[in-house]
């Protein structure tokens, strides 16, 4: 997908984790199992690494997006459309990835609940229908996942609990 498609991706997947903090009823959390407390061997609120296997994607006074130069790493057995690395301030604060289709879906949730701890399953505690909507939280890394069931679309945010807010303030 293009550059350009990145700003409408990143406020619907930003309304997302914002009405997931203000809806807690509507969308239940797992406890993480293990808390990576960063993404990819990068530790949240650390200055992002200086590479050649990165590229600046996008650019603004307070957030920088990186793209790997060689496409986006599949979770598992899933393969993402793309990944972007963004740092807010400065200090590494959240991934976003997508993907496309409903096995990719299922193969991303088969890897987040092997890494990360089973999703409770009993009606009521997760939500079904047009969007799901799936949360892991850690004691400084939250997951949040929303799936659009209508047109196969799938949005991850690997996210700092600490510098989420961080997004919002000017």
């Amino acid at each position: 997908m293009s550059t350009a498609a990145w700003p409408r991706t990143i406020f619907f997947a930003t309304l997302c984790c914002t009405l997931s903090l203000l809806w807690p009823c509507a969308i239940r959390a797992v406890q993480m199992v293990n808390d990576p407390q960063g993404f990819g061997g990068i530790a949240w609120g650390a200055a992002f690494p200086e590479s050649e296997a990165y590229r600046l994607a996008e650019s603004s006074s307070r957030i920088k997006g990186y793209e790997l130069k060689q496409g986006p790493p599949p979770l598992g057995e899933a393969r993402l459309e793309a990944m972007r690395f963004l740092t807010v301030n400065g200090k590494f604060a959240r991934v976003v990835a997508r993907y496309q289709g409903r096995q990719t879906h299922e193969q991303v949730v088969a890897y987040l609940e092997t890494k990360y701890g089973p999703l409770d399953r009993t009606p009521g505690q997760f939500s079904q229908g047009v969007a799901q909507h799936f949360n892991w939280r850690g004691t400084e890394t939250e997951i949040n996942l929303t799936f659009d069931v209508q047109r196969e679309h799938g949005l991850i945010f690997f996210e700092s609990q600490s510098l989420m807010l961080e997004f919002q303030n000017p």
